[in-house]
Protein backbone atom coordinates (compact mmCIF):
# COMPACT_ATOMS: atom_id res chain seq x y z
CA UNK A 1 0.00 0.00 0.00
CA UNK A 2 1.36 3.28 -1.06
CA UNK A 3 0.93 5.95 1.91
CA UNK A 4 -0.52 9.35 0.80
CA UNK A 5 1.31 12.53 1.27
CA UNK A 6 0.00 14.01 4.75
CA UNK A 7 -3.68 15.64 4.11
CA UNK A 8 -4.21 19.51 4.55
CA UNK A 9 -5.88 19.28 7.17
CA UNK A 10 -6.01 16.36 10.37
CA UNK A 11 -8.34 13.87 9.12
CA UNK A 12 -9.56 12.92 12.24
CA UNK A 13 -12.03 9.38 12.50
CA UNK A 14 -15.57 10.21 11.41
CA UNK A 15 -18.23 10.54 14.22
CA UNK A 16 -21.73 10.36 13.05
CA UNK A 17 -23.62 12.15 15.18
CA UNK A 18 -27.45 11.60 16.40
CA UNK A 19 -27.55 7.64 16.11
CA UNK A 20 -25.33 4.79 15.77
CA UNK A 21 -23.96 2.90 12.77
CA UNK A 22 -26.72 -0.36 13.42
CA UNK A 23 -30.20 1.18 15.35
CA UNK A 24 -33.03 3.19 13.78
CA UNK A 25 -33.08 6.79 15.44
CA UNK A 26 -36.13 7.30 18.01
CA UNK A 27 -38.88 9.11 15.61
CA UNK A 28 -38.29 5.47 13.38
CA UNK A 29 -36.84 6.50 10.29
CA UNK A 30 -33.93 4.34 9.14
CA UNK A 31 -30.51 4.42 10.66
CA UNK A 32 -28.33 7.50 9.69
CA UNK A 33 -25.67 4.74 8.69
CA UNK A 34 -27.48 1.76 7.82
CA UNK A 35 -26.51 0.31 4.92
CA UNK A 36 -28.89 -1.85 2.35
CA UNK A 37 -27.13 -5.13 3.28
CA UNK A 38 -26.16 -4.10 7.44
CA UNK A 39 -24.43 -1.23 8.86
CA UNK A 40 -21.83 1.12 7.00
CA UNK A 41 -18.94 2.66 7.68
CA UNK A 42 -17.74 6.25 7.23
CA UNK A 43 -13.71 7.31 6.74
CA UNK A 44 -10.93 9.41 5.20
CA UNK A 45 -8.73 7.74 2.37
CA UNK A 46 -5.57 7.46 3.68
CA UNK A 47 -4.15 5.26 1.13
CA UNK A 48 -3.61 5.31 -2.88
CA UNK A 49 -5.49 1.56 -2.41
CA UNK A 50 -8.69 3.21 -1.15
CA UNK A 51 -8.78 6.31 -3.29
CA UNK A 52 -8.60 3.44 -6.00
CA UNK A 53 -11.34 1.81 -4.40
CA UNK A 54 -13.33 5.16 -5.29
CA UNK A 55 -12.28 5.47 -8.37
CA UNK A 56 -13.52 2.02 -9.35
CA UNK A 57 -16.90 2.80 -8.06
CA UNK A 58 -16.94 6.53 -9.72
CA UNK A 59 -15.96 4.72 -13.40
CA UNK A 60 -19.02 2.02 -12.74
CA UNK A 61 -21.20 4.51 -12.57
CA UNK A 62 -20.07 7.17 -14.75
CA UNK A 63 -19.25 5.04 -17.42
CA UNK A 64 -20.86 2.15 -17.08
CA UNK A 65 -24.19 3.08 -15.61
CA UNK A 66 -24.07 6.81 -16.67
CA UNK A 67 -22.28 6.18 -20.66
CA UNK A 68 -19.78 8.87 -19.85
CA UNK A 69 -16.62 9.24 -22.11
CA UNK A 70 -13.93 9.13 -19.32
CA UNK A 71 -10.08 9.63 -20.52
CA UNK A 72 -8.40 7.37 -17.68
CA UNK A 73 -4.77 6.60 -17.02
CA UNK A 74 -6.25 3.23 -15.40
CA UNK A 75 -8.76 0.80 -17.34
CA UNK A 76 -11.90 0.83 -15.13
CA UNK A 77 -11.29 4.16 -12.77
CA UNK A 78 -11.93 7.38 -12.59
CA UNK A 79 -9.04 9.60 -12.23
CA UNK A 80 -8.30 13.02 -13.03
CA UNK A 81 -5.73 15.70 -12.10
CA UNK A 82 -7.66 17.06 -9.06
CA UNK A 83 -7.75 13.50 -7.31
CA UNK A 84 -4.22 13.85 -6.49
CA UNK A 85 -5.01 17.25 -4.54
CA UNK A 86 -8.04 15.87 -3.14
CA UNK A 87 -9.43 14.27 0.53
CA UNK A 88 -11.44 11.50 -0.26
CA UNK A 89 -14.17 10.57 1.81
CA UNK A 90 -15.58 6.98 1.43
CA UNK A 91 -18.56 4.64 2.81
CA UNK A 92 -17.90 1.31 3.12
CA UNK A 93 -20.74 -1.60 3.35
CA UNK A 94 -19.56 -3.17 7.19
CA UNK A 95 -20.06 -7.01 5.90
CA UNK A 96 -18.39 -6.53 2.62
CA UNK A 97 -16.21 -3.56 3.07
CA UNK A 98 -16.87 -2.91 -0.38
CA UNK A 99 -16.90 0.53 -1.12
CA UNK A 100 -20.14 1.97 -1.70
CA UNK A 101 -20.34 5.77 -1.52
CA UNK A 102 -17.66 8.62 -2.00
CA UNK A 103 -17.05 12.18 -2.29
CA UNK A 104 -13.96 14.05 -2.90
CA UNK A 105 -13.23 17.22 -1.43
CA UNK A 106 -10.85 20.05 -2.99
CA UNK A 107 -9.54 22.57 0.53
CA UNK A 108 -8.46 25.86 -0.78
CA UNK A 109 -4.51 25.07 -0.19
CA UNK A 110 -5.01 22.88 -2.69
CA UNK A 111 -6.87 24.51 -5.03
CA UNK A 112 -4.04 27.14 -5.07
CA UNK A 113 -1.99 24.32 -4.90
CA UNK A 114 -3.61 22.84 -8.74
CA UNK A 115 -4.43 26.09 -9.93
CA UNK A 116 -8.31 26.38 -9.81
CA UNK A 117 -11.13 23.86 -8.80
CA UNK A 118 -12.73 21.28 -11.48
CA UNK A 119 -15.95 23.83 -11.37
CA UNK A 120 -13.49 26.71 -12.64
CA UNK A 121 -13.24 24.95 -15.34
CA UNK A 122 -16.90 24.88 -16.06
CA UNK A 123 -17.93 28.10 -14.67
CA UNK A 124 -15.74 31.73 -14.85
CA UNK A 125 -16.24 31.42 -10.97
CA UNK A 126 -14.90 35.29 -10.83
CA UNK A 127 -17.39 36.78 -8.65
CA UNK A 128 -16.49 33.72 -5.81
CA UNK A 129 -13.30 35.27 -5.25
CA UNK A 130 -14.04 36.60 -1.62
CA UNK A 131 -15.61 32.64 -0.26
CA UNK A 132 -12.15 30.86 -1.96
CA UNK A 133 -9.83 31.30 1.45
CA UNK A 134 -12.63 29.05 3.25
CA UNK A 135 -14.52 27.44 0.59
CA UNK A 136 -14.38 23.80 -0.45
CA UNK A 137 -15.15 22.47 -3.66
CA UNK A 138 -17.33 19.11 -3.83
CA UNK A 139 -16.97 16.72 -6.57
CA UNK A 140 -17.77 13.31 -7.80
CA UNK A 141 -20.30 12.20 -5.83
CA UNK A 142 -21.10 8.94 -6.02
CA UNK A 143 -23.06 5.99 -4.31
CA UNK A 144 -23.47 2.31 -5.60
CA UNK A 145 -26.89 1.60 -7.29
CA UNK A 146 -28.21 -1.07 -4.38
CA UNK A 147 -27.39 1.68 -1.47
CA UNK A 148 -28.93 4.51 -3.15
CA UNK A 149 -31.13 5.28 0.07
CA UNK A 150 -30.73 7.97 2.57
CA UNK A 151 -28.54 6.51 5.02
CA UNK A 152 -25.77 6.81 2.78
CA UNK A 153 -26.01 10.20 1.76
CA UNK A 154 -26.61 11.13 5.23
CA UNK A 155 -23.83 9.81 6.53
CA UNK A 156 -21.68 11.37 3.93
CA UNK A 157 -23.13 15.00 4.32
CA UNK A 158 -22.35 14.50 8.30
CA UNK A 159 -18.75 13.76 7.95
CA UNK A 160 -18.57 16.71 5.45
CA UNK A 161 -20.16 18.95 8.05
CA UNK A 162 -17.63 18.28 10.95
CA UNK A 163 -14.92 18.43 8.33
CA UNK A 164 -15.97 21.70 7.58
CA UNK A 165 -16.57 23.00 11.07
CA UNK A 166 -13.44 21.25 12.85
CA UNK A 167 -11.41 22.92 9.82
CA UNK A 168 -12.81 26.65 9.83
CA UNK A 169 -14.29 26.70 6.53
CA UNK A 170 -17.59 27.27 5.84
CA UNK A 171 -18.50 27.41 1.89
CA UNK A 172 -18.77 24.46 -0.13
CA UNK A 173 -19.00 24.61 -3.77
CA UNK A 174 -19.59 21.79 -7.01
CA UNK A 175 -21.67 21.24 -10.19
CA UNK A 176 -24.75 18.94 -9.61
CA UNK A 177 -25.38 17.21 -12.46
CA UNK A 178 -28.84 16.66 -14.97
CA UNK A 179 -28.70 13.57 -16.72
CA UNK A 180 -29.27 14.65 -20.86
CA UNK A 181 -31.40 11.40 -20.86
CA UNK A 182 -35.17 12.29 -20.31
CA UNK A 183 -37.51 9.42 -21.48
CA UNK A 184 -35.49 7.67 -23.12
CA UNK A 185 -33.96 10.15 -25.49
CA UNK A 186 -30.54 12.53 -25.25
CA UNK A 187 -32.47 16.11 -24.93
CA UNK A 188 -31.80 19.39 -22.74
CA UNK A 189 -34.94 20.07 -22.11
CA UNK A 190 -35.39 18.19 -18.33
CA UNK A 191 -32.34 20.41 -17.47
CA UNK A 192 -33.64 23.13 -18.83
CA UNK A 193 -36.73 22.75 -17.14
CA UNK A 194 -35.32 22.18 -13.65
CA UNK A 195 -33.27 25.23 -14.64
CA UNK A 196 -36.75 26.96 -14.56
CA UNK A 197 -37.79 25.79 -11.64
CA UNK A 198 -34.62 26.49 -9.26
CA UNK A 199 -34.15 29.61 -10.48
CA UNK A 200 -37.79 30.87 -9.08
CA UNK A 201 -36.88 29.68 -5.59
CA UNK A 202 -33.19 28.94 -4.89
CA UNK A 203 -31.61 31.60 -7.04
CA UNK A 204 -28.08 33.03 -5.07
CA UNK A 205 -28.24 36.84 -5.27
CA UNK A 206 -26.49 38.03 -8.13
CA UNK A 207 -23.05 39.04 -6.31
CA UNK A 208 -22.46 35.50 -6.40
CA UNK A 209 -23.88 34.77 -9.79
CA UNK A 210 -21.40 32.64 -12.13
CA UNK A 211 -21.24 31.89 -15.59
CA UNK A 212 -20.77 28.70 -17.78
CA UNK A 213 -18.08 28.12 -20.30
CA UNK A 214 -19.87 25.95 -22.53
CA UNK A 215 -23.82 26.94 -21.58
CA UNK A 216 -26.73 24.88 -22.08
CA UNK A 217 -28.76 26.65 -24.64
CA UNK A 218 -31.53 26.88 -22.24
CA UNK A 219 -33.27 29.32 -24.34
CA UNK A 220 -33.81 26.95 -26.85
CA UNK A 221 -35.16 24.03 -24.96
CA UNK A 222 -38.58 23.39 -23.81
CA UNK A 223 -38.14 24.34 -20.40
CA UNK A 224 -41.43 24.08 -19.34
CA UNK A 225 -41.83 19.84 -18.78
CA UNK A 226 -43.21 18.57 -15.40
CA UNK A 227 -40.04 16.80 -14.29
CA UNK A 228 -38.35 16.72 -10.63
CA UNK A 229 -34.91 17.46 -10.08
CA UNK A 230 -32.59 14.59 -9.46
CA UNK A 231 -32.52 13.49 -5.53
CA UNK A 232 -28.66 15.05 -4.98
CA UNK A 233 -29.75 18.28 -5.94
CA UNK A 234 -33.42 17.89 -4.16
CA UNK A 235 -31.30 17.25 -1.05
CA UNK A 236 -28.73 19.92 -1.74
CA UNK A 237 -31.66 22.62 -1.84
CA UNK A 238 -33.14 21.20 1.26
CA UNK A 239 -29.53 21.82 3.35
CA UNK A 240 -30.40 25.92 2.48
CA UNK A 241 -28.19 25.59 -0.93
CA UNK A 242 -27.99 28.38 -3.58
CA UNK A 243 -27.86 27.99 -7.53
CA UNK A 244 -25.73 29.74 -8.87
CA UNK A 245 -26.57 30.51 -12.16
CA UNK A 246 -27.41 28.60 -15.62
CA UNK A 247 -26.48 25.02 -16.22
CA UNK A 248 -23.05 24.45 -18.39
CA UNK A 249 -23.12 20.98 -20.81
CA UNK A 250 -20.52 18.64 -20.10
CA UNK A 251 -20.67 16.65 -23.57
CA UNK A 252 -18.13 13.89 -22.08
CA UNK A 253 -20.40 13.21 -18.82
CA UNK A 254 -23.32 13.84 -21.24
CA UNK A 255 -24.90 16.03 -18.33
CA UNK A 256 -25.68 19.42 -17.68
CA UNK A 257 -24.54 20.74 -14.53
CA UNK A 258 -25.89 23.19 -12.72
CA UNK A 259 -23.18 25.17 -10.29
CA UNK A 260 -24.13 25.47 -6.71
CA UNK A 261 -22.95 27.05 -3.36
CA UNK A 262 -23.88 25.68 0.23
CA UNK A 263 -23.08 27.90 3.56
CA UNK A 264 -22.74 25.99 6.62
CA UNK A 265 -24.28 29.44 8.26
CA UNK A 266 -27.16 28.86 6.00
CA UNK A 267 -28.43 25.29 7.01
CA UNK A 268 -31.76 24.92 8.35
CA UNK A 269 -31.73 24.49 12.14
CA UNK A 270 -33.17 20.81 12.03
CA UNK A 271 -29.85 19.79 9.87
CA UNK A 272 -27.43 21.89 11.57
CA UNK A 273 -28.96 19.79 15.30
CA UNK A 274 -28.49 16.65 12.85
CA UNK A 275 -25.07 16.93 11.48
CA UNK A 276 -23.75 19.35 14.40
CA UNK A 277 -25.55 18.71 17.64
CA UNK A 278 -26.32 22.24 17.84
Amino acid sequence: MKELPNPTFPLSPVSLPRGSLHRPDPAGSPALAQGGRGGIQVSWAKHLDEVRQAQRLRFEVFAGEMGARLETTLAGHDIDLFDDYCEHLLVRDELTQEVVGTYRVLTPAQARRVGGTYSDTEFDLTRLRSLRARMVELGRSCVHPEHRHGGVILALWGALAEFMVRNQLDTMIGCASIPMLHNGVVSGQAAASIWNQVRQTHLAPIEYHVLPRLALPVAELDGTLEVEPPALIKGYLRLGAKVLGAPAWDPDFNTADLPMLMRIADLPPRYRKHFLGV
